[in-house]
């Protein structure tokens, strides 16, 4: 099913109103503290996804939340909105303006709706499935790119991959044309706006791909885990999005070769 309309430009307020907050502490020296797993947080971080949260309950409270900072609301609802306030904070904690907010939308567990927005360089990707992607309301498409020794290859670093991980990256990457580090969740949006060809990475969460996957998807990629299956709510951490479903199958089949 696809999301409303009234849905979609809510995803749009809340990143709007997220984005307010995130502007008042970008390059103010805020505190930095450490989550259980070791990643940075901050009271950005926070006080983003309160105020999305807050307007969820007000204004949709039949929906679902499942939030990177606070945790599951109604989470069994058919609707669930997936947030992730500061994608990307060790970027926003030093002042580069490649950290990005996620707001994504799934129904019954598929997401269908997804919202990228850089609340420093004033860019919004919107995403809908089976209806088309638009940056700042500019209708926009994935790359042409059929070859994989064409291919402009992203991840966010190679420390990130397990040993296995690795192996695939690896062989992925040599067979593409370059490969570039760092961006988070922004690189998928540069897949939508045919920036990059591949993204690939490992240990995502939900809230790391709900919301880029309706956006890759919706201009024209293709985004999967690794076995080709497409992203759900239960898929485990390994990710791919590609700019069109020849050059998917040409990397899969480059990572199998590990």
């Amino acid at each position: 099913m696809k999301p409303s309309q009234a849905q979609i430009e809510f995803a749009q307020k809340l990143a709007d109103a997220s984005a307010a907050v995130i502007r008042q502490y970008y390059r103010t020296g805020l505190a930095i503290d450490d989550k259980l797993d070791a990643s940075p947080v901050t009271q950005a971080d926070r006080e983003a996804e309160q105020v999305m949260r807050a307007l969820i309950n007000a204004e949709r409270a039949d929906e679902g939340i499942i939030g990177e900072e606070f945790g599951a609301e109604r989470e069994d609802a058919d609707w669930v909105w997936v947030l992730d306030p500061v994608d990307g904070t060790k970027a926003f904690i030093t002042g580069r303006p490649l950290f990005v907010t996620l707001i994504g939308l799934l129904y019954r567990g598929q997401p269908v709706l997804g919202v990228v927005n850089q609340p420093i360089a004033n860019e919004r990707w919107v995403g809908v499935v089976g209806q088309g992607c638009t940056l700042n309301g500019e209708t926009i498409t994935v790359s042409q790119i059929t070859e994989l020794a064409r291919a402009r290859i992203g991840t966010t670093g190679p420390q990130y991959f397990s040993e296995s991980g690795l192996r695939a990256f690896n062989s992925l990457q040599q067979g593409g044309r370059f490969t570039v580090y760092g961006g988070d969740g922004y690189q998928y949006a540069l897949v939508a706006t045919a920036g990059l060809d591949i993204v690939i990475e490992e240990g995502l969460k939900l809230h790391d791909f709900a919301a880029v996957a309706p956006v890759v998807i919706a201009a024209g990629g293709v985004m999967t885990d690794w076995q080709g299956q497409a992203l759900v709510k239960g898929s485990v951490g390994r990710v791919i999005a590609a700019a069109n479903p020849q050059l998917h199958q040409l990397a899969l089949a480059a990572m199998q070769t590990a």
